[in-house]
């Protein structure tokens, strides 16, 4: 006779500093308050409930990035996960910023394969096991190789990134703690969906791995995968919905025997408001209105910026002003930079902030046509239109770019309607990060750049650009125009 024992997990990932509902055809929808109360509900109903937490939890908000971080901490602490992994943007403010708030956290956040290259040693508790109900349940937490380009400056710190090394990893710690009787096996991964799926194939069935629950790619699943007897998870991004497993664990095989998991909507129809946290970032919010709450500007449309690798109105937009004021050739604005869905036509400060969250200095450099040419051909690989996680951009006016899939050549590339000449020098920038990361993220190293001129700062923040420019031009609007236009 098996020897059953029901196990809920509740997960969310990417949340991105979402705490506040939304009123959508006349129904609240998502931030943490209803989100905390569905916890809440189903820990009160249910008997064995574990919540987990893949990943960027910070950026996004108003509320998040005035107090770097620490606001996010505390409100995590009072929705109460049982266990979170790093993801990406967690080392946004800086790696030894990111130590000081998971001292500040009331739950385990765990990472292993982030770590100091000199000796190894992790920076993070690879692991958490959590007891319940007689079981053990086992979570490791693996991250994203894009860390290590968030963390450019910090050559201290590295991270095994090969998917082959981060099962190696998961393989050590799965071996070190089998002998104590792990009764279930959660990988909390911040790589997405796809890397997941490859990650998972490489698993040695013996190491008990049962479930993996994913974030960084922003999924949303109807089922799971299923990889190697492992299934994988992911819940979107956000806190309109969160995910559930309703598992009947087989404590003699340390296995999964049935499961049922689906997506849960967050509103008012699924959950009731947690009113402490409600009261909780009311405080913050009213704190960050003080100083974000004024209109910058209208447009005379919303702008939206729905897909990051196609050509947007509002990323035209942005990527528009900078070239105009900066006095460039051309404005490579990284469409991950842009984090709103959609601006106006009210645009309203903060929405101007969580819209444009990394204020960066902005960096100009020379590059020739044959570079520039290169470096188009390399953002336009096949991977960036497979839902693989590559950087992609948008281009300020003047760029026309025709480019075959099939045939993986430019049927045009032209700037001001003019070709790309070979040998000709042109003005580009970009913003730090993209400065920093260039030889990864375009296949044209720094060294090979200043053959041509110096590279130098043209302005030390984005976001001052883009607002004055908004603040004395009105009426603003831009549309998709065709700069980029991909075929085949």
């Amino acid at each position: 006779m098996k020897n059953l024992k029901e196990l809920i997990i509740l997960h969310s990932n990417d949340m991105h500093g979402d705490f506040l509902a939304e009123q959508i055809d006349e129904k609240l929808v998502g931030g943490v308050s209803l989100l905390s109360g569905y916890v809440n509900m189903v820990r009160n109903q249910e008997k064995n409930v574990l919540y987990a937490i893949a990943g960027d939890m910070f950026r996004g908000s108003v509320i998040d990035s005035e107090y770097k971080g620490v606001s996010t901490i505390g409100i995590m602490n009072l929705l109460g996960p049982d266990v979170a992994t790093i993801g990406n943007h967690e080392v946004d403010y800086g790696l030894a910023h990111l130590l000081f708030l998971e001292k500040c956290a009331n739950f385990p956040i765990i990472n292993a394969n982030f770590h100091i290259r000199s000796n190894h040693k992790r920076l993070f508790q690879p692991h958490y096991i959590a007891e319940i109900d007689g079981m053990k349940i086992l979570f490791i937490g693996i991250i994203t190789e894009d860390v290590l380009a968030q963390t450019k400056a910090e050559e201290l710190i590295g991270s095994f990134v090969d998917i082959s090394e981060a099962a190696q990893e998961v393989g050590n710690i799965c071996n070190a703690y089998n002998a104590i009787d792990i009764d279930f096996t959660v990988l909390l991964t911040h790589i997405g969906f796809e890397e997941d799926k490859k990650l998972a194939a490489l698993l040695d069935p013996a190491w008990g791995v049962d479930v993996i629950i994913g974030g960084h790619s922003h999924t949303f699943l109807e089922e799971p995968a299923l990889v190697n007897n492992i299934y994988i998870v992911q819940a979107g991004t956000g806190t309109d919905q969160i995910g559930r497993f309703d598992i009947m664990v087989d404590t003699d095989l340390n296995a999964i025997d049935t499961f049922t998991w689906q997506l849960i909507p967050i509103n008012n129809d699924t959950a009731l408001k947690d009113e402490a946290m409600e009261q909780f970032i009311t405080q913050y919010k009213r704190e960050t209105d003080k100083k974000y709450d004024r209109i910058v500007t209208r447009f005379t449309k919303c702008l939206t910026h729905p897909l990051r690798n196609q050509e947007t109105a509002l990323g035209n937009l942005i990527a528009d002003i900078l070239k105009d004021s900066l006095g460039i050739d051309l404005m490579l604005l990284g469409s991950g930079e842009v984090r709103s869905y959609e601006l106006g036509p009210v645009v309203h400060y903060h929405s101007l902030v969580e819209c444009l969250p990394y204020d960066e200095a902005v960096y100009m450099l020379k590059v020739t046509g044959a570079q520039l040419e290169h470096m188009l051909r390399f953002i336009l690989r096949e991977e960036a239109f497979l839902g693989e996680h590559t950087e992609f951009y948008q281009f300020s006016h003047g760029m026309q770019i025709i480019w075959s899939r099939k045939e993986q050549v430019f049927r045009k590339l032209s700037l001001n309607d003019q070709p790309i000449e070979e040998h000709q020098l042109y003005s580009i920038a970009l913003s730090k990060y993209h400065f920093m990361n260039i030889s990864d993220f375009m296949d044209i190293s720094l060294e090979e750049t200043k053959k041509n001129a110096l590279p130098r700062v043209l302005a030390t923040s984005s976001r001052d650009i883009v607002e004055e420019y908004m603040m004395v031009t009105p009426h603003l609007c831009r549309e998709v125009e065709g700069r980029l236009i991909v075929v085949d």
